[in-house]
């Protein structure tokens, strides 16, 4: 597989980075190597994107587990001893051998983060990934969080579905700092972080959101697969309670004349599931590089 599709290409040439995205380009393999291996072992939480296969739905889900949960099985293979429960939107996809999935494992302890994306194969204790990308990022707009204690009598309550927004949810939107994209290609699924200070989100109307684009890694696999497929899938967590609302639509690029993007996102379904994550967290420390919401 090639690093880039056209789309990615269009977005990189309309930028005018295309010498600078074969550079960061070189970067990405397919082989999960001895200091990804470890970095996987130690994390707590993996976020996994894919479409449904029922309804071409694109959805983000996130599973957590005692570190170890997620590992390296193989130089291409990672291993996830975990599965979503029944009512989950992915339950469906992560059970179907071959579904492409895009991965993301992020460590806010560290503000380091790795993907991973390829096929998925059940097994017993969940599901297995070949990899056909694997790649690190740098920590940029990632907020830091020292620590997490996992809460065991934490129940997670029977997930909401929803067509619009509530007015507590666009209030949950709008001030995360943290949010995960999961984007489709003809060849695979890919799930990225996006972050910024509270309220770099926007909620314009029950069924809308929208949010800046903010200089990356010149890449644009994200905003690149939305290029030749609209259809998205957003999760935003609550790091101290465990709730986490999982939004499913399209999504488009709009570009203005200063060089700036914002991506609109309109929503088709929503689910928000209470306590649905054993995980608190301990207070962000905003990123560096975050730029002023206002701004």
């Amino acid at each position: 597989m090639t690093v880039y599709h056209q789309g990615s290409r269009a977005v990189q040439d309309r930028v005018g980075v295309r010498e600078l995205a074969d550079h960061v380009g070189r970067a990405m393999g397919t082989g999960i190597k001895p200091v990804a291996a470890a970095f996987l072992e130690l994390q707590p939480l993996l976020v996994v994107g894919a479409a449904d296969p029922a309804t071409g739905r694109v959805w983000a889900t996130p599973l957590a587990g005692t570190p170890g949960f997620v590992r390296a099985t193989g130089p291409h293979r990672m291993s996830v001893a975990a599965a979503p429960p029944p009512a989950d939107p992915l339950a469906t996809a992560l059970a179907a051998p071959g579904t492409p999935v895009g991965t993301i494992a992020l460590d806010p302890r560290t503000r380091r983060r790795m993907r991973l994306n390829g096929r998925l194969h059940p097994t017993e204790r969940g599901f297995a990934v070949e990899a056909d990308q694997v790649f690190s990022n740098c920590p940029k707009y990632l907020q830091k969080r020292q620590t997490y204690e996992t809460v065991p009598d934490r129940v997670p309550d029977t997930p909401r579905r929803t067509t619009e927004l509530s007015s507590a949810q666009a209030r949950f939107i709008e001030t995360a700092d943290t949010f995960f994209l999961t984007t489709v290609h003809p060849h695979g699924a890919d799930t990225s972080h996006r972050g910024g200070n509270p309220g770099f989100v926007h909620v314009t109307s029950p069924g809308e959101l929208t949010w800046r684009d903010y200089p990356g890694n010149s890449m644009f696999l994200t905003l690149g697969n939305l290029l030749t497929d609209s259809r998205a899938g957003l999760l935003l967590m609550d790091w101290t309670t465990g709730t986490t609302l999982q939004l499913t639509g399209e999504a488009r690029t709009e570009y203005g004349t200063d060089g700036e993007r914002q991506v609109r996102f309109t929503l088709t379904e929503a689910v928000e599931t209470g306590s649905a994550l054993p995980l608190r967290w301990s207070p962000p420390e905003y990123s560096p590089a975050n730029p002023d919401p206002a701004g």
